[in-house]
């Protein structure tokens, strides 16, 4: 498994990461809602550079221009609600792709609200057989809700590459998923932080991903 940490070099991509992190930016949720797609945009160019190129001959009105084209089957998988803005981000970019949604979300588990278990009710998506699958989700922290994820969307298929996306991750849940995906799967991150707190939020991480793009729920 690789994982590609971009926070190890400075991009304009540092920007919105503080911005998203402000805790008086984070008031604006359509603010940061599109700071969200944003770094998806940013991200899914990044991970473009990885895929296999094929020369095809365009014609223009004045003659033919030669260029690389991306010859993969894209599947774009996201994890709701929490990932629909990045979602976004990468469907701006790869725009051809298919799309698979997986209603995965924590659970407590104990009183106390430290202990989490997963759970997983629904899922709309290709077949992942052959193809680029891209599943992507802003917080990486117990990890259980990629590994859900990740196993649900193997049931239809094996993918060519496997490429996983996320805002914010921590060592824990990097380590979930070197025991959940296949060994030449590549996790990206925007950011990997230090750890989490008793109740399993991202340390310094942003806060709650569903609840600053859409509202507070139940």
């Amino acid at each position: 498994m690789q994982i590609i940490n971009l926070s190890e070099q400075n991009s304009v991509l540092n920007r919105y990461m503080a911005e998203i992190r402000d805790a008086e930016y984070q008031k604006n949720r359509l603010l940061f809602r599109n700071n969200i797609q944003r770094i998806g945009e940013m991200m899914a160019f990044e991970i473009s550079k990885m895929f296999d190129y094929q020369p095809q001959e365009v014609t223009t009105p004045l003659g033919v221009a030669n260029i690389n084209m991306p010859e993969q089957d894209i599947v774009i998988a996201t994890v709701l609600r929490a990932g629909l803005p990045f979602h976004q981000g990468f469907l701006n970019v790869f725009d051809h792709a298919e799309n698979g949604f997986v209603s995965a979300y924590r659970m407590y588990t104990n009183r106390e609200h430290t202990e989490v278990g997963i759970h997983t009710e629904y899922m709309a998506a290709p077949s992942v057989e052959g193809k680029t699958l891209i599943i992507v989700d802003p917080m990486l922290a117990t990890g259980g809700s990629m590994a859900a994820s990740y196993e649900a969307l193997m049931k239809s298929g094996k993918p060519k590459k496997v490429h996983i996306a996320c805002v914010i991750a921590v060592p824990e849940g990097l380590e979930v998923l070197k025991d959940t995906v296949s060994e030449d799967t590549t996790i990206w991150c925007a950011a990997i932080d230090a750890g989490m707190n008793e109740h399993k939020y991202i340390v310094p991480g942003f806060g709650d991903a569903g609840d600053l793009c859409f509202g507070e729920k139940l």
